[in-house]
């Protein structure tokens, strides 16, 4: 009998907090080799803090949990060791280019310092290397556009800048955080498309973190539905998308607008707001839910459901 690989990356019961707020709350998944996964949820859920959390970029931040990347504890790592796997082994494609770029420092030597940091390369070797960057992210004439400063590009150019600096070193792992929100709609297919292709050729894990479920649907293999700072459902893309379990996911993916729908008709909204993370000890989405009931005060259990699928729901167990 042929025994399963182990994923690339296993996150197990991490937990980050903040004072007295507990932004993420013993959350588990794994990503599998060549595998994207998206990560959903609304804004506030606790999405851009997982994936802050597993780079270590968290500061006044309690992290306790295990996060195995190739058998690397990410949370256990001392500074230094973990300074030396970022860019290297992990990247990350931050949300908005603007803030993620050195204003005053040309795109080109952004990138070459990453090079720099990890690979021995000489002078020549690092420039062609970058050159090679731009032009694999799609950045036209990149032997001239290595010297631009940010504010010389687009956005769209700008966020192939920061893709093309988490990507230098072959990370096993990319963290896409929202890496289309402030792009148009041309720009963003262009970058999915490029994002798509990448994890492709490489064999790069990704976890993809967005609020848009049609980007997930188009890019990711497997879905968690995060909420409040927990996990509440997780499985196979097209499973979930055709037969949502938790009631929240049915809200999300009934909040989309339908094309064929009349264009007076209301869009379905989920009321109320994501609460506080440390209120409560019962389901977090229960003051929001239709189906709550008094076992509610209760959290659920995170349960298999079947066909590698995982709910929190005592309506969906």
């Amino acid at each position: 009998m042929e025994i399963a690989a182990p994923p690339l990356l296993e996150v197990q019961d991490l937990s980050v907090s903040f004072a007295n707020t507990r932004a993420v709350d013993s959350i588990s998944f794994r990503v599998e080799e060549g595998e994207t996964l998206g990560l959903v949820g609304e804004s506030g859920c606790g999405k851009s803090t997982t994936a802050l959390a597993l780079m270590r970029l968290l500061r006044d931040a309690s992290l306790t949990g295990r996060a195995w990347l190739d058998g690397v504890d990410l949370i256990g790592l001392g500074e230094a060791e973990m300074r030396a796997m970022r860019g290297s082994q992990v990247g990350m494609i931050f949300q908005d280019p603007a803030t993620a770029l050195h204003p005053m420092v040309r795109v080109g030597e952004q990138v070459a310092e990453v090079l720099d940091a990890h690979l021995s390369l000489s002078r020549a070797e690092t420039k062609a290397r970058t050159v090679e960057l731009f032009r694999k992210v799609g950045i036209a004439a990149p032997e001239q556009r290595i010297r631009a400063f940010p504010h010389e590009l687009s956005g769209g150019m700008c966020q192939r800048v920061v893709i093309a600096m988490a990507i230098s070193c072959g990370p096993r792992l990319l963290l896409a955080d929202e890496p289309t929100t402030a792009l148009d709609v041309t720009v963003q297919a262009q970058i999915l498309d490029l994002l798509r292709g990448i994890a492709g050729q490489s064999r790069a894990g990704m976890v993809l973190i967005t609020h848009d479920l049609g980007v997930v649907a188009g890019m990711a293999d497997r879905v968690a539905v995060m909420y409040a700072g927990r996990i509440v459902e997780s499985g196979p893309t097209d499973q979930i998308f055709a037969h949502p379990l938790h009631p929240y996911t049915a809200g999300l993916l009934a909040s989309i607008p339908q094309l064929d729908s009349g264009w007076d008709e209301p869009v379905p909204t989920i009321p109320g707001s994501v609460q506080d993370k440390g209120a409560g000890s019962g389901c977090p989405f229960a003051p929001r839910c239709s189906l709550a009931s008094m076992e509610c005060r209760t959290a659920p259990p995170f349960l298999a459901a079947g066909g590698g699928r995982m709910v929190a729901c005592w309506k969906a167990v």
